[in-house]
């Protein structure tokens, strides 16, 4: 769906409260249900099978765009870590938003307060791209912490938060307590598939059209 010139495109920020809780299937429903561009500005391991190809294979419409990432590094770690593996010091000044009119989905690395360099996490790129924060959530133990820590360190910042998306088998007392807790709003859950494919991808996004 592209933008008429006279709507302002939506631009979110797709981060987590860990890794692993689900960021690169909830981007793709995302990118999927916008018809939005797609951007993960730093990929850390996995270069022959990276999140921007896994969203491009469940993604089915012919609009979104798929933006090559600011740094591509070959270890599977923290992004600091995995630059300097390969001698590299990521720049906040080498990360750029793609120019685009259209919507734009943008996948973070980890959660807020993974280090992109010695002195820079990923909060202070989503500080710098000024963009809004959709926040991926998993029901494990400890979930309940780290959803309300990665809440507060956004507020910290003036982030604005777009809402919460808890993915996986759902436990609504965590999920009640943290809507309570937080007054965010909560988007659209994803729960456990046996296998995420585009006709799947697609099923959430019409959930995701109405909401977002």
């Amino acid at each position: 769906m592209q933008s008429s010139p006279s709507a302002q495109p939506k631009r979110y920020f797709v981060t987590g409260i860990g890794t692993d809780v689900g960021k690169t299937i909830v981007s793709a429903i995302l990118t999927q249900a916008l018809q939005a561009d797609y951007w993960k500005p730093v990929q850390a391991g996995s270069l022959e099978a990276t999140d921007t190809m896994r969203v491009q294979s469940l993604v089915s419409n012919p609009t979104s765009v798929f933006h090559p990432e600011a740094y591509r590094l070959q270890l599977p770690a923290s992004p600091h870590l995995a630059a300097a593996q390969e001698g590299l010091e990521i720049s906040m000044e080498s990360i750029q938003l793609p120019q685009t009119q259209n919507h734009l989905i943008v996948e973070g690395a980890g959660g807020v307060m993974v280090p992109l360099n010695n002195n820079e996490l990923v909060l202070d790129l989503i500080v710098k791209l000024n963009l809004e924060v959709i926040l991926v959530s998993r029901n494990y133990l400890g979930s309940i912490n780290h959803t309300l820590t990665s809440v507060e360190v956004l507020k910290s910042k003036n982030i604005p938060i777009a809402g919460i998306i808890f993915n996986g088998t759902p436990n609504p007392g965590t999920q009640e307590f943290i809507k309570g807790y937080t007054q965010l709003k909560m988007l659209p859950a994803v729960l456990e598939e046996e296998e995420f494919t585009p006709e799947v991808v697609e099923k959430y996004a019409q959930l995701f059209r109405k909401a977002l």
